[in-house]
Formats: C-alpha cells, structure tokens, sequence
C-alpha cells in the first residue's frame, strides 16, 4: 500500500463526516415530521465507479439499495454527459427501496470540470398519491399501479434548478404538494453540500492519492468482514415465522423463512422458502430484502466495520422470483416498511442456532399510522404521519430497551409536533407495564397511545404488526404480549386488524397498543434484585410479578 495509514484514516473519515453532513442539512431544511423530526431519510457517498464508500448512521433499508439505485442511474446517466448540479430523482419500488414513498435523488460530483463520484440521498415523502393519504394503503390495492405516482430515473434538477414542468406533474398527483416540494428541496440542499465537501476532499489529498486510499480502505473492510465470518461455525442454519397479513386472525398470516448457509469466509441468506408474492401491498421487492440482509450480517459479525462496498462482497442474498422477499412487477409493496424487522429477525433467529450469545429475542415491532383530512383552522389538508416504537429483545446479558427504533434508526415524533401541525390530541403515550416477555434477561415493554380526532373526518390508514403471533422468545424465554389496534367511539370498543383502512370522525379516539418484546432464557433465572428494581420503575406490576416470576 502506497498510502499511509494517517492518510486513509484521514480520508475514511472525512467521508464519513460528508455523509453524516448531509444528513444534517437534509433534516433542518426539511418540510415533513417525517423527514424532519423522525430521520426518515439517509445518506451516502459513491465514487466515480459507482462503489459505496461511506454512508449517513441513518436507516439500512435506504442505505443498502443505494448501490443498485447509483447502478442504475448511471447506466442511464453516465457521469461525464451530466452537468454540475444536476439531479436524477427515481422512486420505482423495485429500482429503489421498495416503495413509491422514497424518492432517491442522485448527484453527480464534478471537480474542477472533472467527474469525480456521486452524492445520492433518499427521503421518505408523506404522500405520493394513490388509494390512499400517506399512500401506504395495504388491503384492497392488488397492483402497483394504484398507489400513486411512479417516477424512473430523471433529470428533475437541471444545473441546480429543478424543472418546472416535471415538477407541475410531481405537485399535481400529491395531497400535500407544499410539502413534497419542500423536502425535494431540502433533499437537493443536502447533496449540494456533500458535492461541495467532497470537492474539498478531492483538492486536499489528490485524485490519484484518493484512489489509492478508497481501494485499501474497501479491501480493508472486505477482509475484516471475510475473518469474522469465518469465525462463525459452517452449516445451515434456518428460521420460519409469520407476519400479519391481510386478513384477521390465523387466516391472514405471510409465512416467511430464511436459510443462512455460512461456508468459510462467505454467507448465503436465501428467502427462497418464504410464501408467494401477495395481492396486498405488503410485498418486499428484492432490492429492499438485500439490504436488509446485509444489515443483518453486519450487527452479527463486526458493527463498527465500515459500511461501504467491502463490506458486502462476501454475503449474498437470494428469493427466488416471485415470492413474497422478491415479488415481481407489479406487485404492490406500499407497506413494506412493516416487514424490515422481520427480515432482521428471520436473520437473528438462525443466527440463534449459530451464535446464541450474539442474538436478541424478537422486538416489540412498530406501529405506522397516518391519518388525513382537512383541518378547519387552517383550510387546508392535514397528513397525520406517526412512527411509534416500542421494545428491544432481551439479550444473553441485558434487558430490551423501551422507546427505542429496531432496526430503521428513526426516532418516535414528539406529541408536541403532532398536536401543533395536526388537528388531534394526544391523551397517552406510556409504556405498557408486564407486557415484555419474562426470562432471565426481559424484553422491552410495548408501547401505548391514544389519539383523539378533533376535526370534522378523516382517513386512517394503518401498518403495524405482532396482533396475531406474538414477538418470540429465546431459549426459555417468554413471548411479549400481543399488539393490538382499538377505536374508541360513543363509548363503544372496536378492535382492528394491524394493515386496516376506515374513516374516523370527530370524538373518535384510535388507541394503538404495541407488543411487548421477547425475553431471553428461563424466567426462573432471573436475578430477585433486577425483578425489584422493575417494579419500582413501573416495568412490571406486583401482580405480573407473582403471575411470571413467581415473587410474592
């Protein structure tokens, strides 16, 4: 290696500071919660070759299609015929990360006239169209065509100005066209300043110096990932589970499953056993499915391995066509993003059989509503967009944590944020006590909130999940409680399926109630001091003491 290793740390973590740069200009110039207050957006850095070199600590279902999405823009689009400025925007389910809401927005990085990498970001927008506010309807939309508006790869920005007349389409077929142009806006910001601060880095070390360092650090990052999965005993290991799916009950559960076959220094993850591709939009498009994979494989072999285009040449991921992990056009995929954790999971519980002290029980998933109508203060249509997270599974050593993001690195949007932009009022947000799985270590409590409409109508569209088989423990440990979905009217309970679409109205009150997380061994091994200490905060209640452990 010609360069030194001052110079490679140097340019590795200048790359890193580009990205995460860019994901702080995306957050602050952005119009949505969704991108603003709840981090739904990502960030990364390609070289000229189209190789991930670094990305953004933001969510890795983004992260990891962002190689396919450079791939593909660039065969389009080559580099060197693009002007400084430009900007290639696509948001196709299967080019992209899986649904129409993610608009990627890819950059060309020119350097003193000279092409030199690409500067990609990808946002979720809170409406594209479609059957749906929010466009993430699940039951009763069979194709893709039905929810909104599908952009392929195009020239949106033109020399750093977007263009008038596709803009005039993208605005024409939104709900809330103010806030998709703000956030394309705020996504054009972001990737001005990571061209600019990549520019800076190619002037400070040299083209040529740059190149060398890029190839020793991806190399570098290769051999770190092919020893650590070396260090994992060979063999097959698989894991099946079920996700709610488009029905009530047992009736509508997606069986999903996972074969990870760990050979040497290599890793095979095949979906291939999963369920056919559905006629809901639920499905995971194949791009979104990898990314997850490799994901996966890295919280399992080495988390602090930097996460470029190294990293990942020695896992592959496979779903035969047509199943639920690789549907085929055109499938409609709008809710995808309640499957993320159950891609990590069906990976966590094989590596289980592998690696038991590395693994965590089952997490208390998540919950996604979206309510719409018009607000008669303002005139105008409202986009209620939640993220709402719950448990951690309990691992060998330590309980779940509460109020945590599993897997996607989002954040709960604050009730205050809510109540300001929306017309609703938020009458509980609390932890729900004896709802983690008891073992030896406990899972994460679920989660438990109560939404009030307080104008005159509105949509709701809801994705959540773990209503009908609840988040699994491991070896001995307790299943977290079940979620489940209530609206409240008059007076009057009714329960709801975890993918459901209804009308509200005013009064109404939609309580949503997250599963607690899985717990890790036998309960029986639990220590008395930490069962104390739980319910002096509240985590469990005398009674589910005496009921799970026994205490008296």
């Amino acid at each position: 290696m010609s360069v030194n290793p001052i110079t490679q740390s140097l340019v590795w973590n200048s790359l890193i500071s580009i990205a995460e740069e860019m994901g702080s200009t995306l957050r602050r110039t952005a119009f949505s919660e969704a991108v603003r207050e709840a981090d739904d957006f990502s960030t990364g850095v390609f070289d000229r070759h189209g190789r991930l070199l670094a990305q953004g600590n933001f969510t890795p279902g983004h992260l990891g299609s962002m190689p396919a999405v450079v791939a593909t823009v660039s065969a389009l689009y080559p580099g060197e015929t693009l002007r400084p400025g430009d900007g290639v925007v696509l948001n196709d389910s299967g080019l992209g990360s899986g649904h129409f809401p993610d608009f990627y927005m890819v950059t060309p990085a020119f350097v003193d006239g000279q092409f030199s990498g690409w500067i990609v970001n990808i946002a979720h927008h809170v409406d594209v169209g479609g059957a749906a506010p929010g466009s993430q309807k699940v039951i009763g939309v069979t194709e893709a065509y039905q929810e909104g508006l599908r952009i392929l790869p195009v020239k949106l920005v033109r020399e750093g100005v977007f263009d008038a007349e596709l803009m005039r389409i993208i605005t024409g077929n939104v709900r809330i066209p103010a806030a998709v142009e703000g956030d394309l806006a705020a996504q054009r910001n972001a990737n001005e300043v990571g061209v600019s601060r990549f520019a800076d880095l190619v002037r400070a070390v040299g083209r040529e110096t740059l190149d060398e360092a890029i190839d020793a650090i991806l190399a570098a990052s290769e051999a770190r990932m092919r020893e650590r999965i070396a260090e994992i005993p060979d063999g097959t290991y698989g894991f099946d589970d079920y996700l709610d799916g488009i029905g009530a009950g047992e009736d509508g559960l997606i069986p999903v499953a996972v074969d990870v076959t760990v050979s040497g220094d290599r890793m095979v993850i095949d979906f291939s056993r999963s369920g056919d591709q559905v006629a809901a939009a639920i499905n995971a498009y194949f791009n979104y499915t990898r990314a997850h994979g490799f994901f996966a494989v890295k919280v399992f072999t080495d988390p602090e391995l930097p996460q470029n285009e190294g990293g990942l040449r020695a896992i592959e991921v496979k779903a035969r066509p047509g199943c639920f992990f690789n549907p085929l056009f055109p499938a409609p995929s709008g809710g995808r993003a309640a499957i993320q954790i159950r891609i990590f999971e069906l990976i966590n519980g094989a590596m289980a059989k592998a690696l038991p002290d590395r693994v965590m029980a089952a997490f208390s998933h998540w919950s996604n509503p979206i309510l719409s109508g018009m607000d008669e203060e303002t005139g105008k249509r409202f986009i209620y967009y939640d993220l709402i997270f719950g448990g951690y599974g309990a691992r060998k050593a330590a309980d779940g944590l509460e109020g945590v993001a599993p897997v996607i690195n989002c954040a709960n949007i604050p009730v205050e944020v809510h109540e300001t932009y929306n017309p609703v009022i938020v009458h509980q947000l609390a932890f729900r006590p004896d709802t983690g799985g008891a073992g030896a270590t406990r899972g994460g409590c679920g989660i438990a909130k109560d939404i009030e409409l307080l104008a005159a109508a509105g949509t709701l569209t809801l994705l959540g999940d773990r209503h009908v088989k609840p988040p699994h423990g491991f070896f001995g440990g307790g299943a977290g409680a079940l979620a489940s979905s209530t609206l409240l009217r008059d007076g009057e309970e009714t329960a709801l399926i975890s993918k459901q679409m209804l009308e509200m109205r005013r009064g109404d009150i939609l309580k949503l109630r997250l599963a607690g997380a899985g717990g890790y061994g036998p309960a029986a091994a639990r220590d008395r001091a930490r069962i104390e200490a739980d319910l002096e905060d509240g985590y469990v209640t005398p009674a589910g003491a005496a009921r799970d452990y026994r205490l008296s």
